[in-house]
């Protein structure tokens, strides 16, 4: 690629500006200079990184049209994470301004395969030691590329920022799936090379003022709030934290007995699991349901959900029913990677400045 096949992507509210591959993604280009607007799933099915684009053309690619509509395309939108520049462009994020946010320069990673077991039913613990850091807030997440194929998958650290070149995640086996049961379930193995990129994503802690925490996870959506109940303990042992986790059976629990064992050592850390389909010498029920039985009001705290978007769309109705402030409610959905969409790519003319 020359540097005459090159255009530039400039965001309006900070008139800051970088180099952009006509086969680049806008979002892609942005994070690796250091330039953060708001992202989360990088699939094209949240909408979190939709841009305006003020001047010049974009190729939607892949963007789906339930996210992204025809009408929105004709309005000057796109994805950040699907579209990519057919001419030097200037975008504006729809949400918030590009100043907030995780800061850190999303960079390509070479790492060796340290650990890799089953920890409950059709879930894994991969463990991955990278030849250099990487610095990460704690939540978020990276892309892993799958061997031959060049497809790509979203899985969250499950460890501390602390530990930058030691990493944890949790992975859930999706049938016939490309990276998990056609890979990292079958033919995966300790010492082998894996190529990732990252960090991604805007779920992530920030430190609330102090404020008391509720975390809320279903299923490998404990891994991101592992990583952030590790990375609060580690700066605050005394912060009260109150830990739910949400699975289906027992087979389907897992680190259960190493978050009782923080809870012995840390006073007011509360951890409660439930489960939703076996009757057990715990709790019963609806993860967010069992939150909201304990609680009479969360005016005053925190909110971290991540799980199955149902259960993550109840998380924030209970939060809310409990007075908890929407701006400290924060969330991450885990779906599955996004099919294709069904239209061919075409181009949108954003609107003349």
């Amino acid at each position: 690629m020359t540097e005459t096949s090159l255009h530039g992507v400039k965001l309006a509210s900070t008139s800051e500006e970088v180099a952009c591959r006509p086969d680049q993604p806008l979002l892609d280009s942005l994070l690796r200079n250091d330039i953060w607007i708001p992202n989360s799933c990088n699939q094209g099915t949240c909408g979190t990184c939709k841009v305006r684009v003020l001047r010049g053309q974009v190729d939607h690619r892949r963007a789906p049209l339930d996210t992204l509509s025809a009408a929105e395309r004709d309005d000057g939108l796109a994805l950040a994470c699907q579209a990519t520049p057919c001419s030097d462009v200037e975008i504006q994020p729809v949400g918030e301004s590009g100043a907030g946010g995780p800061r850190h320069r999303l960079q390509d990673f070479a790492g060796t395969v340290t650990g890799l077991a089953d920890i409950a039913e059709d879930t894994r613990r991969l463990l991955v030691s990278l030849e250099k850091p990487m610095e990460f807030s704690a939540g978020q997440y990276v892309e892993i590329t799958v061997p031959r194929t060049g497809a790509k998958r979203q899985y969250s650290m499950a460890n501390a920022p602390s530990t930058p070149t030691e990493l944890e995640f949790h992975i859930r086996r999706v049938p016939e799936g490309e990276a998990t049961d056609q890979w990292i379930f079958t033919t995966l193995r300790e010492g082998d090379q894996i190529q990732l990129s990252g960090p991604y994503g805007d779920f992530s802690y920030g430190d609330d003022d102090g404020a008391p925490l509720i975390l809320v996870g279903g299923g490998t959506g404990l891994a991101p709030l592992m990583s952030i109940l590790d990375h609060v303990l580690n700066l605050d042992p005394d912060r009260e934290v109150h830990l739910y986790q949400g699975a289906r059976t027992t087979a389907d629990l897992y680190d259960a007995d190493k978050l009782r064992r923080y809870a012995e050592a840390f006073a007011n850390f509360h951890y409660v699991p439930a489960l939703s389909m076996e009757d057990w010498d715990g709790r019963n029920g609806h993860v967010t349901d069992v939150m909201l039985e304990d609680f009479d009001s969360c005016k005053d705290y925190s909110g971290y959900l991540c799980g199955p978007p149902i259960m993550v769309e109840a998380g924030i109705k209970a939060f809310k029913r409990r007075r908890m402030a929407p701006r400290r409610i924060y969330r991450e959905k885990f779906t599955p990677a996004a099919e294709a969409a069904a239209q061919p790519a075409g181009l949108a003319l954003a609107a003349s400045t």
